[in-house]
């Protein structure tokens, strides 16, 4: 389907000018200091025509329009009395929250709505309504408040949020539920079991909702748009991939005998912001020998000793798009014989799965044939029995690598939930791929040498049209070779 996409003009910091649609220069000049980076306050990161960093006003524009379509064609399957409605749509923001009294968590967006406006304040919201097709946008942000600014920092106000984002239409947050009782839609489109910010659900939405029908979900929508990524989304996540990849290799050179988890931990988060991460996309999981093998470890306070592997498992977030990568190495840099056999069964494993990422394949089928895969290495690493028959090996499999092969990655590290792993990928598409083995040191069912080890080997990747993968993750050492020389760099 194509688009109309009326263009906009964009601001510049320096001159209250006026300019003809189609020029990049501003309307009006916005306040001095927004409530997120701009061009103006940060043009090493933003360039004039962007909401946020890499992506431009109308990519934004865009996403809201491709929703239109999205709900206008599932308007129609509805029938024509729906197909002909108006439309409400309603994206809240997260709110900020606090750890304790007055002190609050370094805040992060809804990713649903930051994804349509670019708008990284709390307290916001957007509306898109319209006759058949809900594509005019009004956006609400906190007003201006010198009191507040004072403690909290600059806010965007209606102005400067205008201004950024080309929204033409801006309020205030107060004025959402005068604004969405006169829209009068005949069609909601919300999320009302978990509202993303549970205040302006209550006064704002909460009446509309007690006045009119049941709303229609919205999330499967916005998620099976934010599945396809851009080509500058492509890029920013390519950024993710590559910072977090070279913090593997300095955090490798650690690399020495005995180390703390907890320094690998602290290193590996310095590396990814000291080369330009926003910061850590999850706790990474940071564990030493046996410890390996239970999944979501986070602890990351315990001495790993030489002779031992580590399994680390980390990302970082940049402007808003995640890496998410796993390696497995020696901590004195050194597999041992024992090591060097596990870890390469699952690399070989690994790389079958990375073939296998292409248009038209599910990660369900890939998880089919990792398991497939690694009930094969199990029984010629004599794991298990070699008269083991297929089923019984893919049971094992199970047993030994108790997650999927994957999942999808973008905005967030297990990206658009609402997507079923059975669908067929397509291009620009982002998953993981990540196999592992996982064998706990008080299973005397296998060989003593391989107990109490645990190797995972993660990449992420673009689904691409033609070529093959894009390997985001490729610069992050992997063959047992890179890792060694990886590790002896000092």
């Amino acid at each position: 389907m194509y688009f109309s996409i009326r263009t906009r003009c964009v601001w510049c910091p320096c001159r209250n000018i006026s300019l003809k649609p189609g020029d990049s220069k501003p309307r009006t000049v916005p306040p001095r200091y927004l409530g997120q980076p701009s061009p103006f306050t940060h043009p090493h990161l933003i360039k004039h025509g962007e909401v946020t960093p890499g992506l431009s006003q109308t990519e934004y524009e865009l996403r809201r329009h491709r929703l239109a379509s999205l709900i206008e064609a599932q308007a129609e399957r509805l029938g024509p009395s729906a197909s002909s409605s108006t439309h409400v749509v309603i994206v809240l923001s997260h709110p900020t929250r606090y750890m304790t009294n007055d002190i609050p968590y370094p805040f992060h967006q809804n990713q649903d709505f930051l994804y349509l406006s670019g708008i990284l304040e709390p307290d916001s919201a957007l509306v898109l309504y319209g006759k058949c097709r809900p594509d005019q946008a009004i956006l609400f942000v906190p007003r201006r408040d010198p009191g507040r600014e004072l403690w909290d920092g600059p806010r965007s106000g209606k102005d400067g949020a205008a201004a950024l984002t080309g929204i033409e239409r801006v309020h205030s947050t107060e004025e959402l539920g005068l604004v969405l009782k006169s829209l009068k839609g005949t069609l909601l489109w919300y999320d009302s079991s978990q509202p993303t910010h549970p205040r302006l659900h209550k006064t704002h939405v909460c009446p509309v909702l007690e006045a009119g029908p049941m709303p229609h979900s919205l999330r499967p929508l916005i998620h099976s748009l934010r599945a396809i990524k851009s080509s500058a989304e492509v890029a920013l996540m390519q950024a993710a991939g590559h910072i977090t990849a070279q913090a593997f290799r300095r955090t490798m050179a650690l690399s020495q005998g005995d180390v703390d988890e907890a320094v690998l931990f602290a290193k590996f988060d310095f590396e990814n912001r000291i080369h330009g991460a926003n910061f850590l996309a999850y706790p990474p999981v940071v564990a030493g020998g046996n410890r390996a093998n239970t999944l979501h470890y986070i602890n990351n306070n315990q001495i790993i000793k030489d002779g031992e592997m580590v399994l680390l498992d980390g990302g970082c977030e940049y402007f808003g798009y995640v890496s998410d990568i796993t390696r497995t190495w020696p901590v004195n840099g050194k597999f041992s014989p024992a090591q060097a056999e596990l870890y390469e069964a699952v690399l070989e494993v690994q790389r079958s799965c990375l073939s296998l990422c292409s248009p038209g394949v599910s990660l369900d089928h890939i998880y089919s044939t990792m398991l497939a895969l690694l009930g094969r290495q199990l029984r010629q690493l004599g794991i298990v029995k070699a008269s083991t028959s297929d089923s019984d090996l893919l049971k094992a499999a199970r047993r030994y690598c108790p997650h999927h092969i994957g999942h999808y990655l973008g905005m967030d590290v297990h990206d658009t939930p609402e997507l079923s792993r059975s669908q067929p990928l397509q291009p620009g598409m982002a998953i993981t791929i990540e196999p592992g083995l996982y064998i706990c040191e008080n299973n005397d069912q296998v060989p003593e040498r391989f107990r109490g080890l645990g190797v995972r080997i993660e990449d992420d990747v673009v689904i691409q049209d033609k070529g093959g993968p894009l390997i985001l993750s490729s610069g992050a050492p992997k063959t047992i070779a890179d890792v060694e020389q990886a590790c002896a760099q000092r």
